[in-house]
Parts: structure tokens; C-alpha cells; sequence
């Protein structure tokens, strides 16, 4: 079972901040994926990282039909966090 998430920001510096239903808060770095060649829209495409939704499932956090994470990923790589 994947955890869900409650909410989520997008941060500067191509950062999220993750609240999941349990009240575990994670920063997670989306910077650590830009070595996959689909994350690089991030970073270069202006606006786009801001432009984050969540699913209808609550368990991936994504931009485009080619990018996301889902929250096991998020959760587990994640930084524990109070960060609201």
C-alpha cells in the first residue's frame, strides 16, 4: 500500500515539502533526479516544477504525462521534516 499525501509544496530551489496523512512531513530534493533526461524539463522549462499536482490516488505527485514520483519514493528518500 502506497502512503498518501495530505499536501504538498513546491519550494525554491527545486525542492517539495510533503505532509502525508499519518503527520509525516518530508523536504524531498527533486534535485537528486535530474540525472534522468525526463527531469530535466524541470529545470528548463520555465514554470513547469511550479506547476506540480497531485493525482486523484494521493500517491504521485506529477508534471506531465512523463514525469512524476510516487509517495513511496518521496517517503523513503525523503528528509523528515517540521518544515511547514
Amino acid at each position: 500500500m502506497y502512503p498518501r499525501i495530505k499536501e504538498f509544496k513546491t519550494l525554491p530551489g527545486f525542492m517539495l515539502s510533503v505532509l502525508f496523512d499519518d503527520g509525516t512531513r518530508v523536504l524531498y530534493d527533486v534535485k537528486e533526479d535530474f540525472s534522468l533526461p525526463e527531469y530535466d524539463a524541470l529545470r528548463t522549462q520555465i514554470g513547469l516544477f511550479d506547476s506540480a499536482s497531485l493525482d486523484d490516488s494521493r500517491t504521485v505527485i506529477y508534471w506531465n504525462d512523463r514525469i512524476d514520483l510516487p509517495s513511496d519514493q518521496i517517503l523513503e528518500y525523503g528528509k523528515r521534516s517540521t518544515y511547514a
